[in-house]
């Protein structure tokens, strides 16, 4: 094994193998998957940063870099886990509608920045992920459909190079390499900050209807009617759900950038259906977007599977509700479309399917990991899905080649090897076979 650098010089913590709270320190979000490495260095700020990859390079050790570890594959043996919770600056233009915040920030500190000023950014439907993480995967957003993957909204990144310098690449400067952190993952530079346009934000109503899965070929049909002809300003997502101890629901979860009477009209099916168990649509801020689907905000195990699928049609309804869901918690079906299929200078490119699924189980014992995957698989296989992956829906045992075309990983892989030829950076999902 290499030996590990003096890390002496850094002044954020340093954690290392049998030292009190190291087990935890490089624990990821997702406590099912393990992540042995060397280190785990806290950087102070992004002097810390430069100065650990001179060292790390100098010692040939690879460095993995995570805000708190959402996204985290275990592909990180040997290598030294940079956190960077610390890079936790906002700052917030009004004016030029733009914000810069650290990689640390998360989606929900800086819509509440926003949103003092009736602006948003793009946060999908957890505030506790980091802007930054969410950004170098590309990004599903609520607001995608009106502004596009999180990554098209990015205007320049801080970054800390393989050579240890501190650099600022916008597209001018270094074309390449942004349009690679724009959506191709963290494989390529160290990004300590980023910024990204602020887009307005004057009215917002969303929330969540649930019903019964006694009702749920109605709900479908309701979801299905509203998203065929949705504007770009409204998004609705579909969820399957059974929670333990609890009877299986349905849900419609949606937001709408727009006056609570306007999205009343638009969700005009809605009042056609059963008395619902629930009903949390409201005017609301968007710095309470976290409010709609209510996910956990602790770390905790679990097993997603994400696709692409090409149509809702009716074939596909039958398929989602032929059988219940368990042992998943949730099913969900995400309504794309609008700004996400049009042109986009990143990796991803447009992205043309019209809905996302997104499947989730609790790996409560070896068996039940067994039967959860089997059954996101069985389910998957029996939807019109595409074959493509968001790169932030990928699970741990998937990787670029289910989410890039051959000509873009090829691209990725130049730009790759163009600016750390050495893999010191180890993403969650590496561009390098």
């Amino acid at each position: 094994m290499t030996a590990l650098p003096d890390l002496r010089s850094i002044r954020g913590r340093v954690l290392l193998p049998g030292e009190p709270d190291f087990d935890k320190a490089r624990r990821p979000w997702n406590l099912a998957v393990r992540q042995p490495v060397a280190a785990v260095v806290e950087a102070a700020d992004a002097d810390d940063v430069a100065g650990l990859v001179h060292q790390a390079r100098a010692a040939g050790l690879g460095i993995t870099v995570q805000p708190n570890g959402h996204g985290a594959t275990g592909r990180t043996d040997g290598t030294i886990l940079l956190r960077t919770a610390r890079l936790d600056g906002i700052e917030i233009d009004p004016v030029a509608r733009r914000a810069r915040v650290g990689a640390g920030v998360s989606s929900g500190r800086m819509q509440a920045a926003a949103a003092a000023y009736g602006l948003t950014g793009l946060p999908g439907s957890s505030p506790v992920v980091s802007v930054a993480g969410v950004a170098l995967g590309g990004g599903l957003s609520w607001f995608g459909r009106a502004h596009g993957w999180v990554a098209d909204s990015v205007t320049a990144f801080d970054i800390v190079d393989t050579d240890g310098r501190r650099r600022h690449v916008t597209a001018d400067d270094d074309a390449d390499l942004f349009w690679a952190l724009r959506g191709g993952g963290g494989d390529f530079a160290i990004v300590t900050a980023l910024e990204t346009t602020l887009h307005p934000a004057p009215h917002l109503y969303g929330g969540r209807v649930l019903w019964s899965v006694a009702h749920a070929a109605e709900v479908v049909d309701a979801y299905r009617l509203i998203t065929a002809s949705a504007p770009d300003e409204l998004t609705l997502w579909l969820e399957l759900l059974h929670f333990p101890g609890a009877e299986p629901m349905v849900a419609i979860d949606v937001t709408h950038l727009g006056t609570e009477g306007d999205g009343e009209d638009l969700l005009g099916p809605l009042r056609e259906l059963p008395e619902p168990i629930s009903d949390s649509r409201r005017m609301m801020s968007v710095s309470e977007l976290g409010t709609i689907t209510a996910e956990p905000t602790d770390p905790g195990p679990g097993l997603s599977r994400g696709e692409l699928l090409t149509a809702l049609d009716d074939a596909a309804a039958a398929t989602l509700l032929a059988e219940p869901i368990a042992p998943l918690l949730s099913v969900q079906i995400r309504h794309l479309g609008g700004a996400f299929a049009r042109p986009s200078d990143s990796p991803h490119g447009p992205l043309t399917e019209p809905y996302a699924l997104y499947q989730f189980g609790i790996p409560t014992t070896p068996e039940t990991a067994d039967a959860v995957a089997a059954r996101q698989r069985t389910l998957a296989h029996a939807l019109p899905i595409s074959g493509r992956k968001p790169l932030t829906f990928l699970n741990p045992g998937e990787t670029v080649g289910d989410v890039f075309t051959p000509a873009t990983l090829a691209r990725l892989r130049h730009v790759k090897l163009r600016h750390d030829p050495d893999n010191t950076f180890r993403s969650n999902f590496p561009v390098l076979p």
